[in-house]
């Protein structure tokens, strides 16, 4: 009976460490599959941005010198840089990344900033909405003098990436919750003084077999039941020491997946029986606590 409790009880902690195991595989399956779909939405922004550059230095009157790399410098912003000074007409600029960027469904929020190089102040900016009449357009139809810019573009952040971060945070509660439980459930038990039998234990002139469910009593064997075996042995591996009514329910019963309050005082009251031929040994309730297997000198 022992040995199926066992198997049980190892059953259930190899089942919590798969609900781990699985719930981590899931979380990284996740971060994967958006890793891969930030890549792609970059490239696909890059190929946008980089247009707008290529317009912006035909708008210029160059024709041959070239758009630097996209680079992000943010999450969702990202900044065109050139290979040569230019000039640009802000009407034209504005036209150009509406125009553009209408190509992309998740890019109708954005605010435009034309950079200069060295101290990196802003020559001009502008903010487009999807809700015109949020849009903030000034100083349209003044050109730039030629120099070196750079065209920062941050765009509103989506529901796409909302989700994202909620799903992620989200489920950090719940591997913590079932972490937890898991190594809740592998908490190791008491450790025996080095050298002692944890099969067979000395309580006064009693000796408690715990292997075979036995005890013997000045010659006289007394049968235990399973129940009865396990709950001495809680007792037995703590002598004299309070022993909390929690944790004997948790350990007897927990395993059927119930507990009964009034189980745990039978089964004390039939040991206390079965040990009576000893009165230097009994079973004494600490009121608020639990209980305590008392053996006297």
């Amino acid at each position: 009976m022992l040995d199926s409790r066992n198997l049980l009880s190892g059953k259930r902690k190899y089942l919590y460490g798969l609900i781990i195991v699985l719930s981590l595989i899931s979380v990284i399956c996740v971060a994967f599959t958006i890793a891969g779909r930030d890549d792609f939405n970059f490239a696909k922004k890059e190929v946008l941005l980089r247009r707008i550059g290529h317009e912006i230095l035909l708008q210029s009157g160059d024709s041959t010198s070239r758009v630097l790399p996209v680079q992000k410098v943010a999450e969702n912003e990202y900044q065109i840089s050139f290979e040569k000074d230019l000039t640009f007409q802000p009407d034209s600029l504005v036209n150009t990344t509406r125009r553009l960027l209408a190509k992309d469904p998740f890019a109708s929020d954005y605010i435009v900033n034309v950079l200069n190089c060295g101290g990196s102040s802003v020559a001009y900016g502008y903010v487009i909405s999807k809700n015109k009449k949020d849009d903030i357009i000034a100083c349209i139809g003044r050109k730039q003098p030629r120099a070196c810019y750079v065209i920062d573009i941050k765009f509103k952040p989506t529901g796409i990436n909302i989700t994202k971060n909620g799903y992620l945070l989200g489920s950090l509660p719940f591997l913590a919750l079932i972490g937890f439980i898991f190594f809740k459930s592998v908490k190791p038990r008491r450790v025996l003084p080095e050298g002692q039998n944890t099969n067979m234990f000395t309580l006064g002139s009693v000796l408690f077999d715990a292997k075979n469910r036995k005890l013997t009593v000045h010659g006289k064997t007394i049968d235990l039941t399973g129940t009865e075996a396990r709950v001495l042995l809680i007792f037995a591996s703590s002598p004299n020491e309070i022993i909390e009514r929690s944790r004997l329910q948790k350990e007897i019963w927990e395993d059927e997946g119930v507990i009964v309050g009034r189980s745990l005082d039978m089964f004390i009251s039939k040991l206390r029986k079965k040990l009576e031929f000893d009165p230097n040994i009994n079973i004494v309730v600490i009121r608020g606590k639990g209980y305590k297997l008392e053996i006297c000198a």
